[in-house]
């Protein structure tokens, strides 16, 4: 990642994408700036900044940014590599366009930046390599994830399990959807825990909805893929039951 200053932020336009709220945000010297520009596509439950550009409907941030483009090409200018990088930043927030926030409209704008002429096949294949190690950590998932009837799901994985994988924290988010491939499995957690000892719980659904359980337990998201953090074990369990419950009502109102 490139190193910024202190100087580059004293007095800076800062702009912050893909964050729903201001303690998420990775530095904090976000602060020193004159004005803060928010675009984000998380349900704007929690304000900040300045300006606030916020589409909850849409599938990603990158999708907005190359909408304000088509909303004003004269004005700005869409280079190959920019184009390159949107189209990444839509395929993997969509899942390769295999969630639901795909819309008609979404795959008109990666068309769009297709149309650019970068190599789009190599990209999707690049973005779906995965290293050794992630694909072992992909066998522990599922070899160990425990799924109830009711098609709630989980799978936990502590810091030194983790360092015998040889996987990071950061790595974990590749193995994330592979719950969502079993059969009559509704909604899932992994519960990553980190060095300091509390668990990030990452929370996907194929129906129930679970950024409302997610919110009581420090955290937030959409519908269908939020995240959490719990203080242990006993706190994850707790969540867990609510992902349960979610699942056993899910049936009944659709």
């Amino acid at each position: 990642m490139q190193e910024v200053d202190d100087a580059t932020y004293q007095g800076a336009l800062v702009i912050v994408t893909d964050t729903a709220n201001a303690p998420r945000i990775s530095d904090e010297r976000f602060a020193m700036g004159d004005k803060l520009i928010k675009i984000d596509h998380h349900p704007n439950e929690e304000p900040y900044g300045d300006l606030m550009w916020v589409q909850a409907a849409a599938s990603s941030c990158s999708e907005i940014i190359a909408e304000f483009w088509q909303l004003f090409p004269e004005e700005l200018h869409m280079t190959k590599e920019a184009a390159r990088l949107l189209y990444a930043g839509i395929v993997g927030d969509t899942g390769r366009f295999l969630y639901p926030a795909s819309s008609p409209h979404t795959l008109r704008i990666a068309a769009d930046l297709i149309d650019f002429g970068f190599d789009y096949a190599a990209l999707n294949r690049q973005i779906e390599q995965i290293s050794r190690n992630v694909a072992r950590l992909s066998g522990y998932v599922y070899e160990n994830l425990q799924i109830d009837p009711s098609g709630a799901a989980y799978v936990t994985f502590s810091t030194e399990m983790l360092e015998n994988y040889g996987v990071s924290d950061a790595q974990t988010s590749g193995v994330v959807p592979l719950p969502g491939t079993i059969e009559n499995v509704l909604a899932w957690a992994i519960f990553v825990q980190q060095p300091e000892g509390y668990y990030r719980a990452r929370m996907r659904s194929k129906g129930p909805a679970i950024n409302g359980i997610a919110k009581r337990y420090h955290g937030g998201g959409h519908d269908l893929a939020s995240g959490a953090n719990v203080r242990d074990l006993e706190e994850a369990q707790k969540l867990y039951e609510e992902i349960q419950k979610a699942c056993i009502d899910f049936p009944a109102n659709n």
